[in-house]
């Protein structure tokens, strides 16, 4: 019977050490869930403000004038041209 009731122990052990940590892991989750989320509606929110549009709108801007330079050398190296 010791046996027996030490592998019941254990395997009860095991099940309330997994629902924890499973518990655990599901809250994590939920919690990096909820982040994303508020991450992705503060642009909107801050677009509601007035002073957020002008801001966002000439860092595309940029970010779209760098990227157009970057195709235009990597255009040019694989045309064979020296910048």
């Amino acid at each position: 019977m010791t046996d027996l009731s030490l592998t019941l122990l254990s395997g009860a052990s095991a099940m309330i050490a997994m629902t924890i940590m499973c518990l655990a892991a599901l809250r994590g989750w939920t919690q990096w869930i909820a982040l994303k989320r508020h991450e992705m509606d503060r642009p909107v929110a801050a677009a509601d403000h007035g002073s957020g549009p002008d801001i966002a709108n000439a860092a595309s801007r940029i970010d779209i004038a760098d990227l157009r330079e970057r195709v235009r050398k990597l255009e040019a190296i694989a045309a064979g041209v020296d910048l």
